[in-house]
């Protein structure tokens, strides 16, 4: 086990220690080092509630409890049976089971989470994001109850909630709109019938919905009854609501949002801008603020139509109203908001406000302390959104587990992450599979980019798959890095789909010099006694190996001679030097080839030679043998390919919903199935 207790413990006393005072510690290790960036000042003496309930679960409702714990105010989380040990439930004074595992049964359920409301007295309830957030039936019963809804009042959610009526504020407020059908949409052949008038493409999408949910893009009259079908049907599994709107798909765009913060005394900001362009499937992936793409006069005219339209609605609280921005700054009002987003930490960085602390003093009254004119950019900061999820089957399909090994970067300088998982957690069918969220800052975009890169590279998780391998490629691409991106970024860069890091022959070379080393280093540890008088018989005085490694499709020779802590590897006839502590135990080894510094992972290995390893976020597959045993393979059977002929398998985890066979049909080979 490798956790922050063995760290600051030790060995023996880890071994005494007991689970529950192992997780303790570990807790308020997480408490201390997560969550910074941000200079919020927190006044003792100003009053909001003594006690406050978070209708949520995961990252969000951590971040939320942080924030109360610096305000002084006391906590209730609730949870699904299945979240019994999560670490929200941890970090709140108060915890209460909702229900079993499915959402509508637990973090769905008004009834059983109003009645853990009365039973522990708690005077307001923050809804994070997703789940109720954005409920208005839930903000209604809370007002009925006496208490306070840690965000819009009802008719603010009702009408920026619901996708139609926004747009039709949006418009009466000289809000830049969408061209579209300004109703809700009956059945698919009344789909048919708006998407012809509009004109293809045109996007489906659920009219209570939000971060990506619901939403479909339909070119053809075929794809608009499919997506009609799946929006729906995905809109009330998520939302309670099936109703779908249609409008106009514009091509190619930016995705830019404006923060707004808004009191109950008629005083409304906008925190600037954030760019959630890098998208898979409408749901954001890399977010930063500020965006590369406005000038000072487009930021304003967004900002501006961003607090009329708030205004227009009197709301009062956090929200985010989100754009449509074309190549030529022309920006379209697409939905508001009316709740915390989960890319908010980008924001945090960059004004320095804890958005959580200003969403619960508006919500007890208090107006805003800022004015528009303090409102700064001050450096840049990114966020990856850290799923676990195979990014090489359609930029990410869900994937599920328990973390037997988690470690985040935070000894990185400038980064904050943001999760609400530690080692032993389960990533489950049941819920969203974000891990975490991971933020870096600094001065300038470069700064904050390459730190990013070097927290990605430093970031451990075992036990699940994971995208850091595409979040690494994404910010590290130089189209990103230029600011040239769309929506359509990943689709174009990888019109194949994801594939991983593409060695160069440096790299390739560096990746093998590091390999075989690491197995020489093992080598020797291996001939090593300690903690014993034992003396061998003949000490080795090998310093040289021949080695041959297998990577990708080709097989190398490689020479490693020792030289001290180094080693002098020879590959492709060029002589690289490698140096590091070689700390084995460790999931991370600091390596430096010819200067460059690496940080790598290996990820296992066996007795054959076999090893993985992660070089530049992309986890590679190696074989190292000796240059005997290389020769003596070649004799060896080869394993059989598993015949999957008669095999229908998931590409992830789920329900099968419908199958769209019946026993007699006739199935041809380009026939598919959905499961979701």
């Amino acid at each position: 086990m490798n956790c922050f207790c063995l760290t600051v413990a030790g060995e023996e006393m880890f071994n005494s220690l007991s689970l529950l005072q192992c997780e303790t510690l570990c807790l308020r290790r997480y408490l201390k080092t997560s969550h910074k960036l941000y200079s919020a000042t927190y006044d003792p003496n100003e009053k909001t509630f003594e006690k406050l309930l978070i209708a949520n679960r995961g990252e969000i409702a951590c971040r939320v409890i942080k924030t109360c714990k610096k305000m002084g105010i006391k906590t209730v989380a609730i949870h699904s049976d299945v979240d019994a040990n999560a670490v929200h439930v941890k970090m709140a004074d108060e915890a209460v089971c909702v229900g079993p595992a499915p959402t509508s049964k637990s973090y769905l359920n008004m009834d059983a989470i109003m009645e853990v409301i009365k039973e522990t007295r708690a005077q307001a309830v923050h809804p994070g994001y997703g789940f109720l957030s954005e409920n208005k039936e839930f903000a209604r019963r809370l007002a009925a109850e006496g208490v306070t809804f840690i965000g819009p009042d009802t008719h603010a959610i009702q009408a920026m909630g619901d996708k139609i009526e926004s747009k039709l504020l949006a418009k009466n407020a000289k809000v830049n709109t969408i061209p579209g059908f300004d109703g809700v949409v009956k059945d698919a052949d009344e789909a048919v019938r708006i998407a012809r008038e509009i004109g293809y493409p045109v996007m489906i999408k659920a009219s209570a919905g939000g971060g990506g949910k619901g939403m479909r893009i339909a070119w053809d009259d075929e794809e608009t009854r499919e997506g009609f079908r799946f929006s729906s049907q995905e809109a009330a599994s998520s939302f309670g609501d099936d109703r779908l709107l249609i409008e106009k798909f514009i091509d190619n765009p930016r995705h830019i949002e404006i923060q707004v913060l808004a009191d109950k005394h008629g005083n409304a900001l906008w925190l600037n801008e954030r760019e959630c362009s890098i998208q898979r499937r409408n749901q954001k992936v890399v977010e930063e603020a500020p965006s590369t793409f406005l000038d000072p006069e487009t930021r304003r005219a967004m900002g501006e139509q961003a607090v009329a339209l708030a205004k227009a609605v009197k709301y009062s609280s956090a929200g985010t109203v989100e754009f449509l921005v074309d190549s030529s700054k022309n920006f379209y009002f697409l939905e508001m908001n009316t709740r915390l987003q989960v890319e908010h930490p980008v924001t945090e960085c960059i004004t320095g406000l804890d958005l959580v602390q200003e969403m619960i003093r508006v919500a007890k009254g208090y107006p805003l302390r800022h004015k528009q004119a303090d409102i700064p950019i001050n450096g840049w900061a990114v966020e990856c959104r850290v799923y676990a999820e195979d990014p090489y089957k359609s930029f990410g399909l869900p994937s599920i587990g328990k973390l037997s090994q988690y470690q985040e970067p935070l000894h990185v300088p400038s980064v904050r992450v943001d999760s609400g998982i530690q080692q032993g957690s389960d990533i489950s069918i049941y819920y969203d599979p974000m891990i975490s969220k991971l933020i870096t800052y600094g001065s300038n975009r470069a700064e904050a980019l390459k730190r990013m890169e070097e927290a990605l590279d430093n970031y451990v998780i075992r036990g699940v798959t994971h995208n850091i391998s595409l979040l690494r490629e994404v910010i590290i691409h130089p189209r990103f890095v230029r600011g040239d991106i769309s929506t359509k970024f990943l689709p174009e860069v990888y019109p194949d789909g994801f594939k991983g890091h593409k060695l160069t022959d440096l790299e390739r070379r560096e990746l093998l010099a590091t390999a075989a080393s690491l197995y020489v280093a093992e080598q020797l540890r291996s001939q090593r006694f300690l903690g014993t008088p034992r003396i061998p018989i003949a000490k080795s005085k090998r310093s040289s190996w021949e080695l041959s490694v297998h990577l990708g499709d080709g097989i190398y020779p490689v020479a490693v001679s020792k030289d001290g802590s180094s080693f002098s590897v020879e590959v492709d006839g060029m002589k690289l030097n490698v140096t590091s502590e070689w700390n084995l135990a460790s999931p991370l080894l600091s390596v430096t080839i010819d200067g460059t510094q690496r940080t790598i992972q290996r990820l296992s290995r066996n007795a054959s030679g076999s090893t993985s390893i992660q070089f530049l976020g992309t986890v590679y597959k190696l074989q190292i043998l000796t240059k005997v045993a290389a020769e003596l393979s070649k004799y060896m059977p080869e394993k059989a390919a598993e015949d999957t002929s008669s095999i229908l398998r998931s590409p992830m985890p789920g329900a099968v919903v419908a199958v769209s066979v019946k026993p007699g049909d006739m199935v041809l080979e380009a026939a598919w199935f959905v499961a979701t």
